[in-house]
């Protein structure tokens, strides 16, 4: 019953939120793929992601599945303003963005006695800007390193599993590199990590573990404007929550998938579509990521 109770308080706490499948942590993971770590030439541009999220698996500890008729179906539209000036510093751009995030959350846990819930709800979620990115471009790679916040402007409501904020700020860091393995960069793998530290929850006392997340990719160039291959991504919770309702059992996440994009010069405009699947996942839901993005370049 402890294990029960336990795997039931982690989907009420830390599914519910802006991305119920980032676990704890805010970083929608999937959210980028091939070329992940890859920052744009100076210029202004608008990404608008489509990401679609179900599960009906949850997972315990241990990764087995628990026995509970389990289901979250969340669709948000993130719309991210990108800049990337001709300024340099240590050899590097600096690139500034800002992510507004849009949600809808249908979440439903049954058979778990008092601790069973239905709950949907839209509205904005939590808001992230990244005020300091560096972005270097050579002939056969690109990095780039920065930091950034999530602030709490989204609703957020204890008693609400759906909640599209999720009640506290998170501190991130990022760091990542592409590198082509031939000098036409027509092939490509890319890392793209990152770090995040949480606020406490307001209302709650409690206060999530760190997460560490990287995403993948890997992917051929056809055309000169067609991308296809393999992306993914894997996320680990670091450190033990604290606070009331805290565990020492630790998130963990993985998914694999398809991707493939275009980027029309002429028009400034491009696009992707990734699928992945989660497996061998911890302590949460498990289930499938779609992103569906257009670019326009200003």
């Amino acid at each position: 019953m402890k294990k029960l109770i336990h795997v039931v308080m982690v989907a009420v706490f830390l599914m519910a939120s802006a991305s119920a499948y980032a676990g704890s942590g805010h970083y929608v993971n999937g959210a980028e793929g091939i070329k992940a770590a890859t920052l744009p030439p100076e210029g202004v541009y608008w990404r608008v992601y489509n990401l679609f999220y179900t599960a009906d698996e949850l997972k315990d500890k241990n990764g087995k599945d628990v026995d509970l008729d389990f289901d979250v179906n969340v669709y948000a539209l993130v719309n991210r303003l990108v800049y990337s000036s001709g300024i340099q510093f240590l050899g590097g751009n600096i690139v500034a963005d800002i992510c507004v995030p849009l949600v809808y959350t249908d979440i439903s846990l049954q058979g778990a006695g008092p601790y069973s819930f239905s709950d949907n709800e839209f509205g904005l979620g939590d808001i992230l800007i990244e005020p300091l990115l560096l972005a270097w471009h050579g002939p056969r790679y690109d990095a780039a390193v920065g930091v950034g916040a999530y602030m709490p402007t989204g609703d957020f409501d204890a008693d609400e599993p759906a909640s599209p904020g999720k009640g506290f700020w998170t501190g991130m860091f990022t760091a990542g590199a592409t590198f082509y393995f031939d000098e036409q960069r027509t092939w490509s793998a890319s890392i793209l990590s990152r770090y995040e530290i949480h606020s406490e929850q307001e209302d709650t006392d409690w206060t999530p573990g760190n997460d560490f997340h990287f995403e993948w990719g890997l992917g051929k160039t056809l055309d000169k404007i067609w991308d296809v291959g393999l992306a993914g991504y894997c996320r680990w919770q670091v450190t033990d929550d604290s606070g009331s309702g805290s565990v020492d059992d630790r998130e963990e996440a993985y998914a694999i998938g398809p991707e493939v994009s275009v980027f029309m010069p002429n028009y400034g405009l491009g696009v992707s579509l990734r699928s992945l699947w989660e497996f061998e996942n911890k302590l949460g839901s498990q289930g499938n990521v779609t992103t569906l993005m257009i670019m326009k370049a200003f």
